[in-house]
């Protein structure tokens, strides 16, 4: 029913926000659920966005974060492919950058 209702919302126009519930899985492993939303109706462009625009807006800081832009703060993280076409690549970052600083570089 749950997996329904999504697809109800998100044809019906309505902005996701990128989340998971915590002790489901371990930790880590969170990028799994761009692939789920996409999996149940999103497009990976719905669904990154879901984690980035939309999440900084539903934060009240659309001018802050959620987007790669000058002036705006975050983290970052590169990966070997294109998300728009294959999402799962964000489940396999080769680079990380958390606070300006690089925390992991393959």
């Amino acid at each position: 029913m749950q997996r329904e209702n999504y697809r109800k919302a998100l044809k019906a126009g309505a902005r996701m926000i990128y989340s998971t519930d915590a002790g489901v899985y371990p930790h880590g492993l969170n990028a799994k659920q761009f692939a789920v939303m996409v999996r149940f109706g999103a497009t990976p462009l719905q669904a990154i966005q879901s984690a980035t625009l939309n999440a900084g807006e539903a934060l009240g800081q659309p001018n802050d974060v959620g987007q790669a832009a000058k002036g705006f703060w975050g983290d970052l993280v590169g990966v070997s492919g294109d998300p728009l076409s294959d999402v799962t690549v964000l489940e396999k970052p080769v680079f990380v950058m958390k606070g300006g600083e690089v925390v992991r570089k393959n």
